[in-house]
């Protein structure tokens, strides 16, 4: 699946700088505090999964109309980044 170059362009941006992910919301009200959309009962994983079947940006907005395609985009980068990070059982790091 090709993207076009200004959604490309903010994919590395937002992946570069988690900083400036401000549509992922965590709330232990909202599906039990899973990183979701902009507060809505969307989660990245849902988003995640679409596009790992095959679907496309502008199908899932057409599936879920209140999301908008930058929305997609800031859950991949997400994504990536969470994959990325390391998590360190506390124990280890009480050892040290």
């Amino acid at each position: 699946m090709l993207i076009g170059l200004r959604a490309r362009s903010l994919f590395l941006k937002q992946l570069g700088s988690m900083k400036q992910l401000t549509r992922i919301t965590m709330n232990p009200e909202v599906m039990g505090g899973k990183p979701c959309i902009r507060g809505l009962r969307v989660t990245v994983g849902t988003i995640v999964g679409l596009m790992a079947s095959g679907h496309s940006p502008q199908k899932i907005v057409q599936a879920y109309p209140y999301l908008e395609e930058a929305d997609i985009y800031e859950a991949l980068a997400y994504a990536a980044w969470r994959v990325e990070e390391l998590e360190v059982p506390l124990e280890l790091v009480l050892k040290y």
